[in-house]
């Protein structure tokens, strides 16, 4: 019946997908379900029709009632409850609780050190195993202490096993401005290679700002009597406190003039030949830092255990998806291994990046996870956002992988300024599995004026504290400057907030019902306010 309605239709009025038909059914929210019944080429030309024509695309959901060993039940558990939970495993498989997790012993592990351990939450190995593994071993070690019971000695093992080999110092290289150096260490080679004198220790001395990310000494002249200080490291122009400085920062090291243009401005030119004289004495002062920074076998012991603990901690989670069901979906499409384990990166890994290179299936990645993410009931409506000339073909591809699926697809007209309100309400008010969007569609979305002042507030806060920082570290004046001069930008802009007497009623992000966001090319969207 199918078949004969659509060969009268399009006998008659041309492809679904075409121009007419597509301003004749526009303004129905159906529309993009229409067109998924049309595989379509590149040049808009049919290429078939859709399986439905001829196949079954929907499958009914078949529940599992009894399994018999405890793997399985993990297995299910995961995929219909994306997580361990045995009071659901005991019911499939009629075991008590305690039995089930002894015979998961290395499988699953009691989550020690998280917010809910007191819930006795348990997790699956690639879970536990992985992250700052060193400092759940400390949380394990502690939880043990306490508990005085050996309960934790599966955790304690595995995790042992899970830590990374430590690096020696031949392994780790170490550059002059490194942020993990310790302060001390970098003024002991400050000191040892000028030979700073008693008085000028006293004043020189070497800060890092965490909030700024900036190095700093103080009172660079101090030692102005030093041979060392602008001869044999430095020069008469720049002494070899400020270049330690420039390079603590990763800066190369410039010397500028002064000159006045004919109308009496004064006007700074590069002086090249100070400047490589400077740049030449940055070189060997750099040099003499990787010759003297491993030599003290103290020291060498202290920053491979900091280096280690910090940056050698980490273990990346392997995600296998195998256990997924993927309810709904159309059963003559299948995923490939990588996008069935992306998929399960996104459902349990928090934010997630795909970076796969083109063709490699990330639209299905976002809309089977988008998908699975609703049925398990780790989000109401997910909003994905796309680049502004694919929404259609996105539509389309969705809902060819995900025959039923019920979603919102915006197109030109509903973000024009009459439309953009009604539209918003309709994402508002519709209970859609998820909406599809365009970039600069998303880009008109306001959010809350409450979010907004908390986040300006925010910036603002950190921009006090790292002026405090600056100016008790007795920082360079122009870098406090520059701190003032956005944290003032910043003021006007809250004060422009505060002063909204119309009352504005579009609809914002925040009341969209929008709980978990995919964006397409996300790589648009990636400069954030940074100190």
């Amino acid at each position: 019946r199918l078949n004969r309605l659509y060969d009268g239709f399009t006998k008659k009025y041309g492809l679904i997908n075409s121009r007419g038909n597509s301003m004749a059914f526009g303004q129905d929210s159906a529309y993009c379900l229409l067109c998924s019944l049309e595989i379509i080429d590149e040049n808009g030309e049919l290429e078939r029709k859709a399986d439905m024509f001829q196949k079954r695309t929907i499958k009914p959901h078949i529940p599992i009632t009894h399994v018999d060993t405890a793997s399985e039940a993990l297995a299910v558990s995961m995929s219909e409850k994306a997580r361990v939970d045995l009071e659901y495993m005991a019911e499939l498989t009629g075991q008590s609780r305690d039995t089930l997790i002894k015979e998961l012993e290395g499988v699953i592990f009691l989550n020690v050190g998280s917010a809910d351990s007191q819930d006795k939450t348990y997790v699956t190995a690639d879970e536990y195993l992985s992250g700052n593994v060193r400092e759940k071993l400390i949380h394990a070690k502690a939880a043990q202490a306490a508990l005085d019971d050996g309960s934790l000695d599966v955790n304690i093992r595995a995790l042992e096993a899970a830590i990374p080999p430590d690096l020696t110092a031949a392994e780790i290289s170490v550059r002059l401005g490194a942020t993990w150096l310790p302060e001390d260490v970098i003024q002991r080679f400050m000191y040892e290679l000028l030979q700073t004198s008693g008085y000028a220790r006293d004043r020189t001395r070497v800060h890092y700002s965490d909030r700024t990310g900036e190095w700093n000494i103080t009172e660079k002249n101090a030692d102005r009597s030093n041979i060392h200080s602008f001869n044999t490291y430095g020069t008469q122009r720049v002494n070899a406190y400020k270049i330690i400085e420039d390079s603590l920062n990763l800066r190369d090291v410039r010397v500028f003039d002064k000159v006045y243009d004919p109308d009496g401005n004064e006007k700074r030119v590069l002086n090249k030949k100070e400047t490589a004289i400077a740049q030449a004495k940055q070189e060997i002062i750099r040099a003499k830092f990787e010759e003297w920074i491993w030599k003290d076998p103290a020291r060498r012991e202290r920053l491979c255990r900091i280096y280690n603990d910090r940056f050698n901690s980490v273990r990346p989670r392997e995600y296998d998806g195998s256990h997924i069901k993927f309810v709904g979906m159309n059963p003559e499409i299948t995923l490939r291994k990588h996008q069935i384990d992306a998929i399960a990166h996104i459902l349990y890994g928090g934010n997630t990046l795909l970076a796969h290179e083109v063709g490699a299936g990330k639209t299905y990645e976002m809309v089977a996870a988008a998908m699975e993410s609703k049925r398990l009931g780790l989000c109401n409506k997910s909003l994905i956002v796309v680049p502004n000339h694919i929404t259609e073909q996105w539509s389309g591809e969705f809902l060819q992988l995900y025959p039923s699926a019920n979603i919102l697809v915006a197109t030109k007209k509903d973000f024009e300024t009459k439309n953009r309100k009604k539209f918003c309400a309709r994402i508002a008010t519709g209970d859609y599995d998820a909406v599809i969007i365009g970039h600069s569609q998303f880009e008109k979305i306001p959010m809350s004026l409450e979010r907004q002042r908390h986040m300006i507030d925010r910036q603002i806060d950190d921009l006090v504290d790292a002026i405090d920082e600056t100016k008790r570290n007795k920082g360079e004046r122009y870098t406090i400057k520059q701190l003032e001069r956005m944290k003032k930008s910043l003021e006007v802009k809250l004060a422009k907030l505060n002063d909204q007497s119309r009352k504005d009623d579009v609809v914002t992000f925040e009341e969209l019902g929008i709980d978990r966001l995919f964006i397409d090319e996300a790589h648009y969207f990636k400069n954030l306010f940074l100190v």
